[in-house]
């Protein structure tokens, strides 16, 4: 893969142990990047310090986190801080799907009415509430220093609507929306935000499937070569978009990319403005 050019960023990627997660933390360090990664896995984050190249270990802090604890997100970004000196790039990536619930969920969906408040809690907690969390710790610093890259990682509208996906569906689109939010607030800060999918059934945890399946799902990989443009200082003006993986197509440039594969994050493109009473 071709390095972009860009200067050396610290990264915050949250459930890097595994996944897509994995995939952010093999391909930020191997452009060169630091990487913090926080995750409730601790014996993935082993075997991932353990599988780092010696010259990259310096580079990579592991933290086995729950974020969704009091004060979790606070000590993460403090670690990054002491270890590192700044975040320049945080990619909310954490995520749990409706298997956490039931694991035969495709077979037997699981109505929202099934759904208990406590299990609501713990997926707007993951899903939403963790990037909330560290976007609100590390953007006004990110602001202060003119440059920052937020992506956080959602999930395709038809997910988000499909019957049996309430608190995954539901969560993910909270986070859309926030997302959009966090790019109008941060507008012309040097701080973009933007949205990152894959754009089908990946191949990650979240989904319960046998060995066959996955080799046909679309892979974590996927979601890398659209993740290091939009870290980069070629895409400083892109911000609340969401550009979907699957479409990303590696022949043309890059910017060009993001317009083909991307759209306004957070449905702005079929939004429309609500109605107010005139001002005096």
């Amino acid at each position: 893969m071709a390095r972009m050019r860009s200067a050396r960023r610290v990264a915050l990627v949250t459930g890097g142990a595994k996944g897509i997660g994995l995939a952010f933390v093999r391909a930020l360090l191997a452009q060169g990047h630091a990487v913090v990664t926080a995750d409730t896995d601790a014996a993935a984050l082993a075997a991932l310090d353990g599988a780092v190249a010696e010259a990259e270990r310096p580079m990579l802090l592991t933290l086995a986190r729950d974020l969704t604890a009091d004060g979790a997100p606070d000590t993460v970004v403090a670690a990054a801080m002491q270890r590192f000196g700044s975040v320049d790039v945080l990619v909310n990536n954490a995520g749990i799907g409706m298997g956490t619930l039931r694991a035969d969920y495709g077979a037997r969906p699981i109505r929202f009415w099934e759904v208990t408040p406590d299990q609501w809690r713990r997926f707007l907690e993951v899903n939403a509430t963790i990037g909330f969390s560290l976007a609100r710790l590390v953007a006004p610093a990110m602001a202060d220093r003119g440059f920052g890259r937020i992506v956080n990682v959602t999930t395709s509208l038809g997910t988000m609507l499909r019957g049996g996906f309430s608190a995954y569906g539901g969560s993910k689109a909270a986070f859309e929306a926030l997302s959009a939010i966090m790019a109008a607030d941060l507008a012309g800060s040097g701080v973009t935000v933007n949205v990152l999918v894959p754009g089908g059934i990946t191949n990650t945890a979240i989904v319960h499937a046998d060995a066959a399946t996955r080799a046909r799902m679309l892979q974590p990989e996927i979601m890398v070569p659209p993740l290091l443009w939009l870290i980069s200082d070629a895409a400083r003006e892109v911000t609340g978009r969401r550009v979907l993986a699957a479409g990303w197509d590696p022949a043309p440039p890059p910017d060009q990319n993001a317009e083909h594969a991307g759209a306004p994050a957070g449905w702005g493109a079929i939004a429309t403005l609500p109605i107010e009473p005139p001002r005096e």
